[in-house]
């Protein structure tokens, strides 16, 4: 069980050993490292998206009693690729009179904003491409520019109905990001750290859970609607069939957008469990194995959500962030403060 915990850690050290041993200075062994592990995320991130997107189907049929997809290969488990290879062969079309260049590097910023995220995430004990002391922060930072992209896809369309459904989404996006950051704030208050291996290590005992359920229920919420994910999926409602700020978009630019989603999603459930859920910790089974169990529930739970509830109407769901979600943050805060007052006083 040791050899396979640490199969990783273990396969990544003989890495850098062999390439010394070729005459690799140790500051190139470890560029070279760091870029195999981003080929290698880039490379897990697009196998699991195809799982995601067949598994939500399945999710959302049998939610909606519904087979979902069975036609292509068992229980349908080959209609995603036949739909990436549809989009692939797609024809390229870019309207006149748009914008070209922010046209055709919105996605790829979007895309790019959403593999990042994973380089400061524990996938195991030790397994981090790298473990910042302000990995919390540059999560959080780094995910707030996915707004840029999305406007940037709105406006370099020259369409009206993109550049609405595109400032509709950084709307919500923006509104929703202050109380999903105000939610971590309690972890961060017990924890005394922003580095993600010691919020996971301050869970040995007892996981963030039980000590932050308002935050746990107002980090899923405010994720939920910063994911653009149903009920909260307002910006591209199925009723208007605009897709919001893809309007324009075709082929694999168009699925770029769509995989960044899904990356995000994964993300963000990694970060919840992280945060919330212990991260990598549990009994038997090896930590990487883990963190990808606990991963998968949360995002089982945001598809049950999204499949559960209806919609929203957007004044509501706008109202909801500034006069529900940001006071309830804010009430946690000052509790969790005078919990940790309380707690030092006994102790002490």
């Amino acid at each position: 069980m040791q050899k396979i915990e640490t199969l990783f850690v273990d396969l990544s050290d003989w890495f850098i050993a062999w390439l010394q041993s070729l005459g690799v200075p140790l500051a190139w062994a470890d560029a070279i490292l760091l870029l195999i592990q981003f080929l290698c995320i880039v490379g897990i991130i697009l196998a699991n998206i195809t799982i995601l997107i067949w598994l939500e189907r399945k999710v959302s049929g049998f939610i909606q009693q519904r087979p979902g997809p069975n036609r292509l290969g068992p229980h349908g488990v080959f209609q995603t690729v036949a739909d990436a290879l549809k989009l692939l062969t797609k024809e390229d079309i870019i309207p006149s009179k748009t914008d070209r260049l922010i046209f055709i590097t919105a996605p790829i910023l979007f895309m790019t904003i959403s593999v990042m995220l994973y380089i400061v995430l524990p996938m195991g004990k030790d397994m981090q491409v790298v473990d910042l002391n302000v990995g919390l922060f540059f999560f959080i930072s780094l995910g707030s520019l996915t707004t840029i992209a999305l406007l940037m896809g709105g406006w370099g369309s020259n369409n009206k109905w993109s550049l609405l459904g595109a400032m509709r989404s950084v709307a919500q996006m923006i509104s929703y990001e202050i109380p999903l950051a105000l939610s971590l704030m309690g972890v961060v208050m017990i924890t005394g750290s922003l580095r993600l291996s010691d919020i996971v290590a301050a869970q040995d005992n007892v996981w963030f859970i039980l000590l932050q359920p308002i935050a746990f229920i107002t980090y899923f919420i405010a994720a939920t609607a910063e994911l653009n994910r149903g009920p909260f999926d307002m910006p591209e409602a199925e009723q208007e069939l605009t897709a919001g700020a893809y309007t324009e978009y075709s082929g694999m630019r168009y699925a770029l957008f769509f995989l960044a989603e899904y990356t995000n999603l994964v993300a963000v459930s990694a970060l919840l469990s992280t945060l919330f859920l212990g991260g990598w910790q549990g009994p038997w089974l090896p930590s990487w194995l883990w963190i990808i169990i606990k991963t998968y529930l949360v995002m089982f739970l945001f598809m049950w959500v999204k499949w559960t509830f209806p919609r929203i109407r957007m004044d509501h769901l706008m109202a909801f962030s500034w006069k529900v979600l940001i006071p309830v943050t804010l009430v946690n805060i000052v509790a969790t403060g005078f919990g940790l007052y309380i707690f030092k006083g006994i102790g002490g």
